[in-house]
């Protein structure tokens, strides 16, 4: 059975449980969602992927219940090793970087462990802090009052967790991890490069001194870019730094004058706080023109589809034909968007 050949009788039923429900927005998301549970069924899916469906719907559930109240609080991501000791460098500078961002009214985001996450959540306190914890046989959990109070959810698969560790945030740092900090960290470096996430600030941020995220970069530059496997530039979007005051203004920075981004088509559209001015076009034409596979950057009024959807047509906005391969470089643009003098 598919979407398409779902009888009038099972259609009517759900359509009836919508009614009933009382369920008004977005009922065709909701009655898809409730269809293809009804085809999981009707098509004698294996018990173990049924468990697999259900369980990750539910998580998500909670999850989403969970951050729903903090949806316009802005949040940053915190990954690290479960395995960091209390009096380990590393400790101090997740501690410190995490207060900092949560006196500028940021919530952290954390793995909800011991550890790199245990030292972030204190650092940013119960009130500023979401976890998002894995339950596994042999983890420790966090020992803190900190971590006994926070507001946290609970996920059996990773891949869920992963998801709402990243899906909410609009930055993360990452300090040294083992294999779980590493697959976290790569995933994001996946999702920038190949654009299907938005542009974020990232950061790797060591001990003062020390040569962990170091020895990365020069992994990458002297046998990645080489083998042609990434393009020259892939890691230049990210901060790699020892400091936690320079962590910090990468974060914030990157959110001064650029707002979100939408695609229209072919069209690349860039809100802003600030309205840009003639000068600023013809300066960022100037730098990053190459980047249009078409035409040139131009300031606009929000595009019909944004006005329907009512989607951030109160900012200012620049739109381009972006080239398909300058996808790396949209980092620089916004970069410059935000050192724009009408941002100052």
């Amino acid at each position: 059975m598919t979407d398409a050949t779902l009888n009038d009788d099972l259609r009517h039923e759900i359509t009836t449980l919508l009614d009933s429900a009382g369920i008004h927005t977005d009922r065709g998301l909701i009655a898809r969602m409730l269809q293809t549970a009804v085809m999981l069924g009707t098509e004698h899916t294996d018990r173990l992927d049924l468990k697999i469906a259900s369980a990750a719907l539910r998580e998500m559930h909670d999850a989403f219940r969970l951050f729903q109240p903090f949806q316009h609080v802005p949040k940053v991501t915190v990954f690290g090793s479960a395995r960091t000791a209390q009096d380990d460098p590393l400790y101090v500078q997740a501690r410190d970087v995490a207060a900092a961002l949560a006196g500028d009214g940021w919530m952290v985001v954390t793995g909800a462990g011991p550890g790199i996450m245990q030292a972030a959540a204190e650092g940013a306190g119960a009130k500023m802090s979401l976890g998002v914890s894995i339950r596994l046989p042999f983890e420790e959990r966090m020992d803190t009052v900190v971590g006994q109070d926070a507001q946290v959810v609970s996920m059996k698969y990773f891949f869920t967790r992963k998801l709402m560790l990243m899906k909410e945030s609009r930055g993360f740092i990452c300090l040294p991890g083992g294999f779980g900090t590493m697959d976290e960290m790569f995933e994001l470096l996946t999702l920038q490069q190949t654009g299907k996430a938005e542009p974020m600030p990232i950061v790797l941020l060591d001990e003062q001194g020390g040569a962990f995220w170091t020895g990365l970069k020069t992994f990458v530059d002297e046998h990645l870019a080489p083998a042609g496997v990434i393009s020259p530039n892939d890691l230049d979007r990210v901060l790699i730094t020892d400091s936690v005051d320079e962590a910090v203004a990468n974060i914030t920075s990157f959110w001064r004058n650029y707002d979100s981004l939408r695609w229209v088509g072919d069209r690349l559209v860039l809100r802003l706080v600030h309205e840009p001015t003639d000068a600023d076009i013809a300066s960022l034409n100037e730098r990053f023109g190459g980047m249009c596979a078409e035409g040139s950057i131009e300031r606009t009024a929000p595009l019909d589809v944004e006005v329907s959807d009512g989607d951030a047509v109160e900012l200012p906005r620049i739109v381009l034909n972006l080239a398909q391969r300058s996808v790396g470089s949209l980092f620089a643009l916004i970069r410059a968007i935000d050192d724009l003098p009408s941002a100052a």
